[in-house]
């Protein structure tokens, strides 16, 4: 009976500490998951901040996602978005975060309105009076098409336990928080070279005109006319005589040509590309002028030809008429002299 006492105590003794590391195992499995009060404490820390952006945000329900520090869709995916519902934020602009959604695995981080359109709460609101129902939110249609955009941070498991700060720092490739300035943040996404010269207040062969503005301000005296190969450019001037005066040529959105005229009358000329930035607008550029498929969706009706670079359409390839006989006065062909219609004699 003893023995029987003591086999049975040995296993209860050695069954406690498989329970309790089962219950640890449990609690910690739970501890790893965001738990509610961290969501309103993240989401209440983050709301209504404005922060600036480092990427082009496209507009578009699918916006950017964000997984191990690394930015999707690419460029040209993001390029492509753009032609097709615009710009959200460019880098440099001062963006607001509207809401933030915590979900199961993923946050979602919403700009400027985010990218879809919400209704106000009292546009769902309607009064009633003599059987009729009619809004409270009348007046004139607003948009359907949202403003903002978002960007998804992506998680392998459940949202973990963090706070404002950690969640800013997973937001660091696409978001500046500590930026005082539009201007620095903008120079933020510069390469080194470009920087340097907006520092030193410098102009690059290359540059495009809002790093032209940030460098040397905004011109004083603007010129539009043609070169003489019938190029259209503009030209702004910086400076007055007797003073050192620059003329910046822009062909497009980027500068082909600057002219330094010294002081003591030296001439300068640099035409000569000083800087490459292959810019997400350059890859919208890039996505309109591609070729359409075979394939693709057009408004021309069946066997329309596409215009040509003189703005006229091409004939098609269809026979001549035959030559129209000349018919004298007061007759027709076959029946001179007869009424219009009078079979001939």
């Amino acid at each position: 009976m003893s023995r029987a006492c003591l086999s049975l105590l040995a296993t209860v003794i050695m069954s406690l500490p498989l329970s309790l590391l089962a219950g640890d195992s449990k609690t910690s499995a739970s501890s790893d998951k965001m738990s509610p009060q961290t969501r309103l404490m993240v989401m209440r820390d983050l709301i209504a901040e404005r922060v600036y952006v480092r990427t082009v945000f496209p507009r578009g329900e699918r916006g950017l996602e964000l997984k191990n520090g690394k930015i999707s869709p690419d460029s040209q995916h993001v390029a492509q978005q753009v032609t097709e519902h615009g710009f959200a934020a460019k880098p440099g602009d001062r963006v607001v975060i509207s809401n933030v959604i915590v979900k199961d695995k993923s946050i979602v981080v919403e700009i400027n309105g985010g990218a879809k359109k919400h209704q106000k709460w009292y546009q769902h609101v309607s009064v009633g009076a003599g059987g009729g129902m009619a809004p409270v939110g009348g007046g004139a249609p607003q948009s359907l098409e949202a403003n903002g955009s978002m960007v998804v941070i992506e998680f392998d498991k459940d949202v973990p336990e963090m706070t404002g700060q950690q969640v800013r720092d997973l937001l660091a490739p696409v978001f500046d928080f500590k930026a005082l300035t539009q201007a620095e943040a903008y120079e933020k996404t510069l390469p080194p070279k470009v920087q340097n010269a907006i520092k030193n207040h410098e102009v690059l062969v290359g540059m495009d005109r809002d790093m032209v503005v940030y460098a040397k301000g905004r011109p004083t005296q603007k010129v539009r006319d043609k070169d003489d190969k019938g190029v259209d450019y503009e030209e702004w001037i910086y400076g007055a005589p007797p003073e050192e005066v620059q003329f910046v040529r822009f062909e497009g959105k980027v500068v082909a040509r600057l002219e330094i005229m010294k002081v003591d009358g030296e001439k300068i000329v640099r035409t000569e590309k000083e800087v490459d930035l292959p810019s997400q607008e350059t890859e919208v550029a890039k996505q309109t002028n591609q070729p359409k498929p075979p394939g693709a969706p057009t408004l021309r009706r069946p066997g329309e030809q596409p215009e040509d670079d003189s703005g006229r359409q091409p004939l098609p390839n269809t026979p001549y008429p035959p030559p129209i006989t000349p018919v004298p006065a007061g007759g027709s062909p076959g029946n001179p002299g007869g009424l219009p219609g009078t079979p001939p004699q």
